[in-house]
């Protein structure tokens, strides 16, 4: 039986409010099998789905805008970001969730996705695993606006754009956003678009 290197000392709830965040004192075990006591905050909001909307025929992709306030916080100076399609699981399995982000965010309808990969954003300080899908869309799968759910304060522009117009706006910082940033460089790695 392979021996625990982390021994919880202490959890300390320091926010429960959107998401979880605690102040953890650990002991973590170092190679050399000697014991070192840390602390570090711990943020868990949940873990999430996203999604690359792509039309191979066309050429184009769907991607929203919409206001992220924490960037406005570290210089962007509108808080806007073009990001994929995403959102929380809540208790959704993440295909489930994801299907159900496009059509509340984008007002595409769609039935078929595929997960390309699960990843930790950001693994220094949040729990977070983003589990990352593409899929095909057609005119005939829009149903809505979309735009997001207004009891949620969503305010969500959806965008159609050629595929080379997103890699060049990753290209020129218009595009920041990591998630999206991966998804778009999956579909040109493996040719979606």
């Amino acid at each position: 039986m392979e021996e625990k290197n982390v021994k919880v000392i202490s959890s300390e709830l320091l926010s429960d409010n959107w998401g979880i965040l605690r102040k953890v004192k650990y002991d973590f075990k170092l190679q050399d099998g000697s014991w070192q006591q840390q602390e570090r905050e711990v943020y868990n909001r949940g873990n999430g789905a996203v999604i690359l909307l792509y039309n191979k025929e066309k050429g184009t992709v769907i991607l929203t805008r919409q206001l992220r306030i924490p960037t406005w916080f570290n210089g962007n100076a509108d808080g806007m970001m073009i990001e994929a399609c995403a959102g929380l699981l809540d208790e959704n399995d993440p295909e489930e969730c994801i299907k159900r982000e496009t059509q509340e965010e984008t007002g595409y309808r769609i039935t078929e996705v595929k997960k390309i990969m699960e990843v930790y954003m950001s693994p220094g300080s949040v729990t977070e695993i983003i589990y990352f899908f593409t899929g095909a869309y057609s005119a005939d799968m829009k149903i809505s606006d979309g735009g997001g759910v207004e009891s949620e304060h969503e305010n969500i522009e959806v965008l159609e754009m050629p595929f080379t117009q997103a890699i060049e706006m990753i290209k020129n910082g218009e595009i920041k956003d990591a998630k999206t940033i991966m998804l778009l460089q999956y579909a040109q790695i493996n040719d979606l678009v």
